[in-house]
């Protein structure tokens, strides 16, 4: 079975931009819960990568570059900037030295738990609040937009 391509399903030109403006929102809105990274005088960049080491410990610089769709070098600049805060912590694998692990300090990995504690629990009840159906539609919705930023990285990748 081979995946259907854009000649299988024409993008309608609405599509886009409804789905940019949504996911934009969305993700607006969840950062407006519970106690934001910006009010610490951090970038968005910086506070991206601090929600990230908070949710994968022992990360390294590379596969936070990776996931965040990043430079390396990007991420070493972040990293160093937030080392100076001391929210980060950089040390060396034990496997690999030329590796850079990253974990938060014990405040900021409180601070980063409670945080994602409460914007889960704020999705959660927005969640309960949708009936059946939207429920069901955003599960599948949530697979698609998996599928999309793969393929976004595909795209990426290729250029």
């Amino acid at each position: 079975m081979t995946d259907a391509g854009i000649d299988d399903f024409p993008v309608v030109p609405r599509v886009v931009p409804e789905l940019l403006r949504a996911v934009g929102r969305f993700r607006r809105r969840v950062r407006r819960t519970g106690p934001p990274w910006l009010d610490q005088g951090l970038t968005e960049a910086q506070a991206e990568l601090v929600r990230l080491v908070g949710r994968q410990p022992g990360t390294s610089v590379g596969e936070a570059a990776a996931e965040l769709g990043l430079a390396d070098n990007t991420v070493s600049t972040l990293v160093s900037r937030l080392v100076a805060k001391r929210i980060l912590i950089r040390s060396a694998d034990s496997g690999d030295r030329r590796v850079g692990r990253l974990r938060l300090s014990a405040a900021a990995q409180r601070r980063s738990d409670r945080a994602r504690e409460q914007r889960h629990a704020v999705v959660a009840r927005a969640l309960a609040r949708l009936d059946r159906k939207t429920y069901t539609a955003l599960l599948h919705a949530t697979a698609a937009l998996a599928a999309l930023s793969d393929a976004l990285d595909r795209e990426a990748a290729e250029r």
